[in-house]
């Protein structure tokens, strides 16, 4: 048998993010996205650690420019400290001057549900 982990009853904020975009700007995108937004926030001056446990980027063929970003947050509060208004107008400055493309914000699910969206367990395998 497979080793494997299961995790149960872990409540972690979950925050999901769908973009739309011109194709080719895809990998472009991809990596300002990295640089400005998945490290700014990861090691912001004040935070002792990363507050978000991992971010994950999907892609889907059937829709080119669709790109989907998924966060698990350690906790609601430390997601609203990152989201707090001088961090995020600082990075979307510095995200808008390497990233000069059309992009839209078409889902954000968080919004819709009031941030009640968590991950209650998890099941995945472990490689040796």
């Amino acid at each position: 048998m497979a080793n494997y982990r299961y995790t149960k009853d872990e409540r972690r904020t979950i925050e999901v993010l769908v973009f739309r975009m011109d194709p080719a700007h895809v990998e472009e995108y991809l990596a300002v996205d990295h640089e400005v937004w998945t490290l700014g926030e990861a090691f912001l001056p004040g935070f002792d650690r990363i507050p978000f446990i991992s971010k994950e980027v999907w892609l889907d063929d059937s829709q080119p420019g669709v790109v989907t970003l998924i966060f698990v947050w350690e906790s609601l509060e430390a997601w609203m400290a990152v989201g707090g208004e001088e961090i995020q107008k600082r990075l979307q400055a510095e995200f808008d001057a390497k990233f000069p493309h059309p992009i839209t914000l078409t889902e954000a699910w968080h919004e819709d549900n009031n941030f009640g969206l968590h991950r209650w367990s998890r099941f995945e395998r472990i490689d040796d």
